[in-house]
């Protein structure tokens, strides 16, 4: 039981962490993940620097802030690294905020070319 409380008590906290960055900025950005994509073959990262991933999970849980606090958030394409690999960004807006996330990530589009971009070429 305990650690049900403890939980609560994090999530009460982040959520007014959120209110509270939400009353400065209209949204944030933060990656989708927090590794380049990999190969098919591996069923996930094994590591990420010298952070051993335990789960499937693990080497993408920078997407649970948002869903944790039931906030209103946007994956978009971000480009390409040195190896022609995709990486993405998620928009994360406050509560009720979705029509003004879909307009960014709309304009973000116009902006981008995305899909019309393509990687550098090697």
């Amino acid at each position: 039981m305990a650690e049900v409380e403890w939980a609560a008590e994090t999530r009460l906290a982040w959520l007014a962490a959120a209110r509270e960055m939400f009353s400065r900025y209209d949204a944030v950005v933060l990656p989708s993940t927090q590794v380049w994509p990999f190969a098919v073959e591996a069923r996930w990262p094994e590591a990420i620097g010298d952070t051993l991933m335990d789960t499937y999970h693990r080497w993408m849980e920078v997407v649970v802030p948002a869903s944790l606090a039931g906030l209103p958030a946007l994956a978009l394409p971000a480009g390409f690294g040195a190896a022609g690999l995709p990486a993405g960004v998620q928009l994360i807006g406050a509560p009720g905020a979705d029509a003004m996330l879909l307009a960014l990530g709309r304009a973000y589009h116009d902006a981008s070319d995305w899909p019309g971009a393509r990687p550098p070429s090697a």
